[in-house]
């Protein structure tokens, strides 16, 4: 078999996210280096073995592997076949230096949950968009990281608090075609986004950013039914274009909007 050496990278438009990396190597292996920002790991296929410290470690399945700012490390496959792996490159904004000791002490967690999470978050950023659920999933998964990798400092959990769900209801209400970020959000009905985040899903049943795509499509529905052609329903409802609503649409109606505009 040759080596395979497959890669993607890009810089979406979610605060804190540096890059976006993706690769499938059979037989390539990182000597040491470093990296400015934090490394989010997770391999879909095969395994990683590295070093980080002085401490050899690996990646098997289900592990979250978080490897901090300035501290060398490598990488190699630790399988015939090589690995498929997905990156985020975070800045301090996300996890700060605080962490930095916990992360080389124990930079692989086992955690299905948070392996879960990562994964939902890779699919969010590679849909233009579909920017709040992936700052969204992200503010939780930092949150969670920070409970893994300390307990103590994260043990007072937010509180429920429905009057703050209420207000990023309005605000969303307000704002549903122009959307609003999550940074600007927290920063208007002056709470944490993390807690907002889980403010307005314990109210509501359903996080922020699946009630703004749950209006727009209900409200491109009334438009479709007016006769107005996909394209132009997108760009009135906030979508990024139509092929991102045609996504929403089909996964809240069922059908497309071409199909629902017809029967």
């Amino acid at each position: 078999m040759a080596p395979q050496r497959e890669i993607s990278a890009w810089r979406p438009s979610v605060p804190g996210v540096v890059e976006v990396f993706h690769a499938h190597y059979t037989e390539y292996a990182y000597p040491m280096h470093v990296h400015e920002a934090w490394t989010l790991l997770i391999v879909d296929d095969g395994a990683v073995r590295y070093d980080l410290d002085r401490h050899e470690h690996g990646t098997p399945h289900d592990t979250v592997s978080l490897l901090p700012p300035h501290i060398p490390h490598n990488g190699a496959p630790a399988t015939a076949d090589g690995f498929r792996k997905r990156v985020l490159y975070l800045d301090s904004s996300r996890l700060g230096d605080d962490l930095i000791g916990p992360a080389v002490d124990g930079p692989d967690l086992v955690d299905p949950v948070l392996r879960r999470r990562v994964g939902q978050l890779h699919t969010a950023l590679a849909h233009p968009g579909d920017e709040l659920e992936a700052d969204s999933r992200l503010t939780l998964i930092a949150e969670r990281l920070h409970g893994r990798l300390r307990p103590a400092a994260a043990a007072g959990l937010a509180r429920p608090d429905r009057p703050l769900a209420y207000r990023l209801r309005e605000l969303l209400d307000a704002r549903l075609v122009e959307g609003v970020a999550l940074d600007e959000a927290a920063r208007l009905v002056h709470a944490h986004p993390a807690h907002l985040v889980r403010a307005f899903s314990g109210a509501f049943g359903i996080p922020p950013h699946q009630y703004l795509m749950s209006r727009r499509v209900d409200r491109a529905r009334r438009l479709l039914l007016d006769g107005r052609p996909p394209g132009e329903v997108a760009a009135a409802t906030g979508f990024y274009d139509q092929s991102h609503l045609t996504r929403h649409f089909r996964r809240l109606v069922g059908v497309t909007p071409g199909r629902y505009a017809r029967s």
